[in-house]
């Protein structure tokens, strides 16, 4: 099932994320990629209540598109995964 992503906030340096029905996990990860990006000032993750919808919200420095980020994070996290993916499927034939 796709993720359900709602644009709260766009500028040039700023966006802000909402995540329809997920949960903390993945959008911790991504914070921590993205804080791995000089372009990236902050990264973090908010949710005004245990069960309500999380959000992201990333601010850039020196011109960096917040939503180029977003993307890039999220490219290397999914890469990292495939890697994960890869080596434990090289475990279970070994």
């Amino acid at each position: 099932m796709p993720m359900k992503i709602k644009l709260l906030e766009l500028t040039d340096d700023k966006a802000r994320i909402l995540f329809e029905g997920e949960g903390k996990t993945y959008i911790n990860a991504l914070a921590v990629e993205l804080l791995n990006d000089p372009g990236v000032d902050v990264a973090q993750h908010r949710q005004a209540f245990q069960f309500s919808d999380p959000e992201l919200v990333v601010t850039t420095i020196g011109g960096r598109s917040p939503l180029l980020a977003i993307t890039d994070a999220a490219k290397r996290l999914s890469g990292h995964a495939g890697e994960l993916l890869q080596q434990m499927e090289a475990l279970k034939t070994a």
